[in-house]
């Protein structure tokens, strides 16, 4: 493996960071647009994306799977491919069973990212902290537009444009991965470019179960603070916006790209504090903070919501850095695939959640009180991961 394999497999991995979060945020900006469509409230609307969601998370262990037996760079190329022609079959649907299909579509092929692309990355890394962190700002700056960009294509020309351009730019982006795997100039890397020892076997057990849990709740909070988030600004930002799709979708937009930010100030508190200290601490400031955001609009809403977005951020690198620690190299797409399955798969059941309470109450103060429980829950299992996980192997992580 050459330097200049490694720098552009790293490179490719970012990118595939961006349009991983890109791609599967795009409609839930989008949807307001829709919003009385084909007969359907709200909440209906919302529910045609709950089998992508699913996808994106529960077929990310088999794809993992694949990535540590067949090959990364193929898994890779597969990825934006697929994932960009299914962004361009969702802008062509003609209905609601296209849509479902087509959003569907995108969560398969995109669930081969976080698994095989994170390990893609920390595999060629030579400096992991250095080259984790700058893959997750790009992850993080693909949320952070993708409100936007769905909001700008569909105010100034089209819902479906908000799809296809997107799409259309990630397939091109998998063709020019395989012309370089294709002519040499990306080969496969067959061992860590920086190895590090591995943990005992007690510690990888007992983070095995105590992260299974916690995972699945930062997961679950996630998918419900990304996929709501669009419509609580749409209805409680009134004073600083036109109420229209734009000015909700920017405002989503500030929130994740100040958070996404944030990932610095995480991997600064994972390289000199304990990892689980980290982990505990920030997760359990989350919670007054989501209390008291269920009952605020305009400008403190906005503020609550990007501080508690921030904790979460910083919480992030130790999580990942902890998943690193406690998983032996030649699993390690398996082991992110497994977790994926859970943060991002099990926890899509945030989705039909906020459809529920919305509908039933037309408005979000229970979703809020839901959040804040399942955040206690996380802090509250992450006091009995292993001590040990104080002494970390990379300073920074990606966001999810």
């Amino acid at each position: 493996m050459t330097a200049r394999s490694a720098r552009l497999s790293m490179g490719f991995s970012n990118v595939g960071h961006f349009f991983a979060h890109l791609l599967m945020l795009l409609y839930p900006t989008v949807v307001l647009a829709l919003e009385g469509r084909f007969g359907m409230t709200y909440g209906e609307l919302l529910a045609l994306s709950i089998p992508g969601y699913v996808l994106f998370g529960a077929a990310a262990l088999p794809a993992g799977w694949l990535g540590d037996r067949w090959s990364a760079e193929g898994m890779m190329v597969l990825y934006f491919v697929g994932t960009g022609m299914a962004a361009v079959l969702t802008g062509l649907a003609s209905g609601p069973l296209g849509l479902a299909l087509g959003l569907s579509l995108i969560g398969l092929f995109g669930s081969i990212y976080h698994p095989v692309g994170v390990a893609w990355l920390v595999r060629n890394a030579e400096s992991r902290g250095k080259a984790l962190g700058w893959n997750g700002i790009f992850g993080s700056l693909g949320l952070g537009v993708s409100a936007l960009v769905a909001g700008a294509f569909t105010q100034f020309i089209s819902w479906r444009a908000a799809f296809i351009v997107p799409g259309l730019l990630c397939a091109l982006t998998g063709v020019a991965l395989a012309v370089f795997v294709r002519d040499g100039s990306v080969v496969a890397a067959r061992s860590d470019r920086k190895p590090a020892p591995d943990a005992s076997r007690a510690d990888i057990v007992r983070a095995f179960f105590v992260l299974s849990i916690t995972m699945l709740g930062t997961g679950l909070v996630a998918q419900m603070t990304t996929v709501a988030l669009p419509k609580i600004f749409a209805e409680r930002l009134t004073a600083l916006t036109d109420g229209g799709i734009l000015g909700a979708g920017g405002f989503v937009s500030l929130v994740f790209l100040f958070s996404g930010a944030a990932q610095i100030v995480g991997g600064w508190l994972a390289d000199r504090y304990s990892l689980k200290a980290v982990y505990v601490v920030c997760w359990a400031l989350q919670v007054p903070f989501v209390v008291v955001a269920a009952t605020l609009f305009n400008l403190p809403l906005l503020a609550t919501v990007i501080v508690v977005q921030c904790l979460g951020i910083f919480a992030l690198p130790a999580e990942n850095v902890l998943l690193v620690t406690f998983t032996p190299a030649r699993w390690r797409a398996t082991a992110f695939g497994a977790k994926f399955v859970l943060s991002l798969g099990v926890s899509s059941l945030g989705v039909p959640i906020i459809a529920m309470i919305y509908d039933r109450t037309g408005d979000f103060y229970w979703l809020f009180m839901t959040m804040a429980l399942i955040t206690a829950i996380v802090a509250a299992a992450a006091l009995f991961l292993p001590g040990s996980a104080s002494r970390p192997v990379a300073a920074v992580a990606p966001a999810e």
